[in-house]
């Protein structure tokens, strides 16, 4: 059992994603380059909705909640690889691995649970203008912020614990980079089909509850741009759609390639290379996507730059 190996410091081994070659270091420039703007970009958009009075609405709020996700997200796992790369160990302990399962499992669940409200915020807003302050109340965005968190919370927790108690087989190598779960769970020498059915079944519906909402928000809202005559109005539907439905595609393309292939058609290397989408490249792009199409963003943006130049 794991809890058998609790004494050792080291009690499994990552297998990494890079291996010492000129190729795969100038890979892991990459790497770490992308991790730094994901935190940079989101770190930032944190403090820019903290700071304008402008962006004090549940659209905004939400958006913060995305940010921090995807904060939490690279932390939990990138430093962990890099550390071991750049040190040419592979070791991770028991408390470590149990607590990076736990963190990854809670904020992906968080984010799928989050993307799927915030298109309900698009849907008051576009479908409902007069009545947006009605339907989306203080109350009712506080639950919003907090349900994905403690629900995926909650999940993450169940499943780490039960995992923390199978038994494992004599390997302790994980092929992957970090301990994610279907990487882990190959180690364990049980039979445990049944569970297994049961968390991918669990992780369809994760996902596709959420993928089911946002397809239901965007047809009310497609079929309220398609009534408007104003072409102006179209367009600000469009603009303040865009941002949101990029980052759907992008986070449940890559959660979807990765989680709801059947186990026979999954390859560690597949894995590796989902992973890295989702938990690399995904955060990275989502605050520049809403920096960059997002007119308000982009204005604090340019408001807190223009301070710091005038100071200077």
């Amino acid at each position: 059992m794991w809890q058998g190996n609790h004494t050792s410091l080291e009690d499994f081994i990552l297998e990494g994603l890079f291996e010492d070659s000129p190729t795969h270091l100038f890979l892991f420039s990459l790497t770490m380059m992308a991790f730094f703007i994901a935190v940079s970009a989101n770190s930032l958009i944190i403090l820019l909705i903290c700071a304008d009075p402008r962006l004090h609405t549940p659209m905004y709020f939400l958006l913060s909640q995305l940010s921090l996700m995807d904060l939490m997200h690279v932390s939990t796992t990138i430093p962990k690889m890099a550390a071991n790369y750049l040190s040419g160990k592979k070791s991770i302990s028991f408390v470590s691995c149990a607590t990076q399962h736990f963190l990854y499992l809670s904020v992906g669940g968080a984010e799928c649970l989050l993307l799927a409200l915030m298109s309900y915020d698009r849907y008051a807003a576009i479908c409902h203008p007069l009545r947006y302050t009605v339907l989306m109340s203080r109350k009712l965005v506080v639950m919003m912020a907090v349900m994905p968190w403690f629900g995926a919370s909650t999940n993450s927790l169940i499943h780490t614990v039960i995992l923390v108690h199978l038994p494992l087989c004599g390997s302790r190598k994980i092929q992957h980079f970090y301990c994610e779960f279907p990487a882990v769970v190959k180690l364990v020498c049980a039979d445990i089909t049944v569970y297994e059915n049961t968390v991918y079944i669990i992780g369809i519906v994760v996902l596709l509850f959420p993928i089911c909402l946002v397809s239901t928000s965007y047809a009310f809202i497609l079929h309220s741009v398609i009534q408007m005559r104003s072409t102006g109005s179209k367009r600000n539907a469009f603009a303040t759609c865009s941002s949101h439905l990029t980052v759907v595609f992008l986070w449940f393309g890559s959660c979807i390639f990765t989680y709801m292939r059947p186990r026979g058609q999954r390859t560690p290397q597949q894995d590796k290379v989902g992973s890295v989408f989702y938990s690399i490249i995904t955060p990275t792009l989502n605050p520049l996507i809403y920096t960059l199409q997002n007119k308000e963003v982009a204005k604090a943006l340019r408001k807190v730059l223009g301070r710091g130049i005038v100071t200077q």
